[in-house]
């Protein structure tokens, strides 16, 4: 199949006797046969069982929802999208599996990638994925996981829910599994986990996926927010879905961006999602149970007490229903049995499960490295590496000094940020070449009336424009009382 895209028209009107889901934020979602079949899944039920927002429901109570309605969400926000460009099969093609277009084929594809792409999550989201992927593959001698492919591990994949989503899509022709559905169904499984990974061979696809505006965060914002009861998440959906619109982008591919006279409405969005990101994910209060329990699991994995990356993909190959249980469920329970029978000697590990079970949290603490800022980024990190190096250093500072005086009793546990929170990249940091920036898959692009691409960061009537170059640098250090009140004695914190 060519990499241009297949075009056709769309149909909004439904078909008769569809299979529907009822969501809290769209109403009824229509689903298709495949569909239904890949919910139903034990791989996808699974996703009932971990919480969207990992720990943040500490301090939010509302926050319980989970990661199978966000990606039912994402799914639907996906076809609103593909529609709303005018990329769609109409209904009869679309809930047809006898219809094998490519352009009913691309519309159903997509959908399925929205549907698929958090399917490796781990349990509490992305805090226990980080503990994965810092312990890397462990080279000892794999658990019995009781049959007969135990301990030969297919292969060797970074420790991640992406890969380990892709891992279940290709590797399960069983009776229940991801791969003999979509067989059945005659998918091409290659393109879907490409478009999952943002590697497919249509530039738009991987825009849907992966980009400042794609079908993931469209959903999430607005589902966080409503969980949450935090406001900053809201923006105006409808009228971005109204505004989106195509472009060739030469080379036989075309992809899409939003038309000019919607550029407020798009910077509300990347706002509403700098703010969230700022308020609820790095909220002080919610992203020290998660810093906490991303060591405990890595405490876990050293003392070989959880499952390794090795064996989820053992039980996945083998069809194993353990892997069905590594949910968060599964965390919880393990830290409950670990405690109570005493298996890990670490003190801090020990100390760190007791006040996750029991929502004690860690004091934070009050140091001027510490503090949260706005710094400038765009093409250069230099400010942000200087101040991290001066962080670690710190942090290597007040440990020595536990270490000699806190009597195995003190500790501190250290976040360090990553991954930036941001309004949008700026030019210096576009992966494509500079003199096609509009290549770049990740940056939003403004489509004029003449129907000309521009990047939203290089337009003068843009606020991104200068907005684009700073990140929100959140560093936090945390401690247990006796941290605090020896380094409080020493008056090294405030």
């Amino acid at each position: 199949m060519s990499s241009a895209l297949p075009g056709s028209v769309a149909s909004p009107r439904p078909v008769r006797n569809q299979r529907v889901i009822y969501d809290v934020l769209y109403g009824f979602i229509p689903i298709t046969e495949w569909e239904e079949q890949i919910i139903n899944s034990p791989f996808f039920q699974r996703l009932r069982w971990i919480k969207q927002l990992g720990f943040s429901n500490y301090i939010f109570p509302g926050a319980e929802h989970n990661r199978f309605a966000h990606v039912i969400g994402v799914m639907h926000s996906m076809d609103q999208m593909i529609r709303a460009l005018g990329i769609a099969v109409p209904d009869h093609e679309l809930f047809d599996r006898h219809s094998t277009s490519p352009a009913a084929m691309l519309h159903k594809s997509l959908r399925i990638a929205a549907l698929l792409h958090d399917l490796g999550t781990f349990p509490f989201s992305h805090a226990i994925e980080h503990a994965y992927i810092r312990h890397g593959n462990d080279t000892r001698r794999p658990r019995a996981t009781g049959n007969k492919h135990s301990g030969k591990t297919p292969k060797q994949l970074p420790n991640n829910h992406e890969h380990l989503g892709s891992f279940i899509i290709k590797n399960t022709p069983y009776d229940g599994g991801i791969t003999r559905i979509l067989e059945d169904f005659e998918f091409d499984i290659q393109l879907i986990s490409d478009i999952i990974k943002g590697d497919s061979k249509y530039l738009i696809a991987n825009q849907l996926m992966h980009s400042d505006l794609d079908a993931d965060r469209m959903d999430y914002l607005l589902r966080d927010s409503h969980y949450t009861g935090i406001k900053y998440g809201q923006f105006d959906r409808e009228y971005i879905l109204a505004n989106l619109t195509t472009y060739d982008a030469g080379n036989g591919q075309v992809a899409f961006g939003v038309r000019e006279n919607a550029i407020h409405a798009l910077e509300d969005f990347l706002i509403a999602r700098f703010s969230w990101y700022s308020q609820v994910i790095k909220n002080p209060g919610s992203a020290k149970f998660d810093i906490m329990s991303s060591h405990i699991a890595e405490a876990l994995l050293e003392h070989d007490l959880i499952y390794q990356f090795h064996d989820l993909l053992d039980m996945i190959f083998a069809g194993d229903e353990r892997f069905f249980w590594f949910n968060d469920v599964y965390f919880m329970n393990r830290l409950q049995q670990v405690r109570l029978e005493k298996k890990i000697k670490d003190r801090k590990a020990s100390e760190l499960i007791q006040m996750l079970l029991y929502r004690r949290p860690p004091k934070t603490l009050r140091h001027s490295l510490f503090q949260h800022r706005i710094l400038r980024s765009d093409g250069d990190d230099s400010e942000k590496a200087q101040l991290t190096a001066k962080i670690q250093k710190k942090v290597k500072e007040f440990e020595k000094i536990l270490k000699r005086h806190g009597k195995g009793k003190a500790w501190i546990l250290a976040d360090i940020p990553h991954k930036d929170v941001v309004f949008t990249r700026g030019i210096g940091h576009l992966k494509a070449t500079r003199d096609q920036p509009h290549l770049d898959t990740e940056s939003v692009k403004i489509i004029s009336k003449t129907g000309k691409p521009s990047l939203l960061v290089q337009r003068e009537n843009a606020l991104m424009k200068h907005l684009s170059g700073f990140i929100n640098f959140v560093p936090s250090v945390y401690a247990n009382d006796e941290a605090v009140e020896l380094l409080r004695r020493r008056r090294l914190i405030t």
